[in-house]
């Protein structure tokens, strides 16, 4: 009832039995809490998403025309991948995981994107819910294993003195918190104060353990991706009073997060990694076969390869991977996959930007959603995102908000936000 209010009962319309719809919801907040566990395989996550893209399937789900383009360019990326992947197959059973991951990973963008296209607001609301207790479980465990506050669990919950908490990798946990730390932050900005307080302690935990990942995109992600909302949020308010709280509640926010890492840094172990990690000297970064070196040398290498070296093949030729999943689109699945898949991620920016002002019940969700988005595929440049789980959750949940807000205008109930009075 709250939602259909909410939404002027588009979207959140029942479009099934209530024991129906609940479940539905139940299981899109599960899929968000369990994308936090990811250490194993199969993890939680991909048993939760594949179980509930079966029940959704069982109990009604609706394909749109408008996700055409979508599915078009996501079956051909892979098709590229598994054309240059066939010389590579044969006793190789690492290049058939990669490929097979690479199709889950499309089928997962299909499942969010059908998802979140009907009970929006609703479905919304439980995928958020869900992603801040994903967040908090992983931040925390990241945290707990970093001091010391688990038996045994600083082998399991770090990685060469980085937390890494319920991830594999302490870069991928760092990027993974941005999204439910942009939703602690928004709860703090605008929530009612016990709301607000809760957000508080959310966020703090969060960011504690983005700066104990020691990664320095997540930092700067962070930091970009929260100015980046903020200032939406800011432009979209319906007020200048909430103009005015955002504002300056940010800027206690900020104050209160540098007198944190003040405080950490008093840590002489902490202060020590910080330094190292903070520096733009880095030795895999520099020379001609260092991180960016290898960009330029793989991008003349990619224009000579119109099926490219296959999966999992570049560090065959140069010292570690790509660290740039557009490029390594092109020496994974050819000239095909090197040119849908930035195709598709700029199509998705693009849309994404078009629908900011949009007036709809979900759109300060969309715009945390969005905003992480934006941070993620700057970082494509410089890291290898193409595998990561929660990059393709948010690319199938902004396309199914689209559809969404189509439809919501085309009902009439939406208007496009013209920001005044700034």
């Amino acid at each position: 009832m709250a939602y259909a209010a909410t939404a002027g009962e588009f979207a959140s319309r029942p479009i099934a039995p209530p024991g129906i719809v609940a479940l539905q919801r139940a299981l899109i907040w599960m899929v968000g809490a369990s994308s936090a566990i990811v250490f194993i395989e199969p993890s939680p996550y991909e048993l939760v998403t594949l179980a509930s893209a079966s029940i959704f399937i069982a109990t009604g789900v609706r394909l749109r025309l408008v996700l055409v383009p979508l599915l078009l360019l996501l079956f051909l990326l892979n098709l590229g991948y598994t054309i240059s992947a066939i010389p590579l197959l044969v006793g190789d059973s690492t290049v058939a995981t990669w490929i097979a991951t690479s199709w889950y990973m499309a089928v997962t963008v299909v499942f969010f994107a059908l998802v979140s296209a009907d009970d929006t607001a609703a479905r919304l609301d439980m995928l958020r819910r869900g992603l801040l207790v994903g967040g908090l479980i992983a931040a925390l465990a990241g945290v707990a294993g970093y001091f010391h506050l688990v038996p045994g669990g600083y082998d399991l919950l770090t990685l060469y003195g980085r937390a890494r908490g319920t991830f594999k990798d302490p870069n991928v946990l760092g990027a993974y918190l941005i999204l439910p730390a942009l939703f602690a932050l928004q709860n703090v900005v605008t929530a009612h104060l016990a709301k607000a307080l809760r957000g508080i302690l959310v966020l703090g935990v969060i960011a504690l353990a983005i700066l104990l990942a020691f990664s320095r995109a997540a930092w700067g992600g962070l930091i970009l991706t929260a100015a980046f909302m903020l200032s939406l949020m800011v432009l979209t308010s319906r007020s200048r009073g909430e103009r005015s709280r955002i504002i300056v509640t940010t800027i206690a926010a900020v104050l209160a997060v540098a007198l944190l890492i003040a405080v950490l840094l008093s840590f002489d172990s902490i202060a020590e990694m910080f330094r190292q990690r903070a520096s733009f000297d880095q030795s895999y970064d520099e020379g001609r076969f260092g991180r960016f070196g290898r960009h330029i040398l793989g991008a003349a290498m990619a224009l000579d390869l119109p099926f490219g070296i296959g999966p999992l093949q570049f560090h065959r030729y140069f010292p570690e991977d790509t660290h740039n999943s557009y490029l390594n689109a092109f020496m994974s699945g050819g000239w095909l996959s090197g040119i849908c898949y930035p195709t598709l991620v700029l199509t998705t920016v693009i849309l994404g930007f078009r629908h900011i002002f949009i007036r709809v019940p979900w759109q300060r969700t969309y715009i945390a959603i969005f905003a992480a988005f934006v941070g993620i595929v700057g970082e494509s440049f410089i890291i290898d995102t193409d595998h990561w789980r929660h990059f393709f959750m948010m690319l199938g949940t902004m396309w199914g908000m689209f559809v969404a807000a189509q439809s919501y205008k085309r009902e009439g109930r939406s208007v496009i936000v013209v920001p005044r009075d700034l």
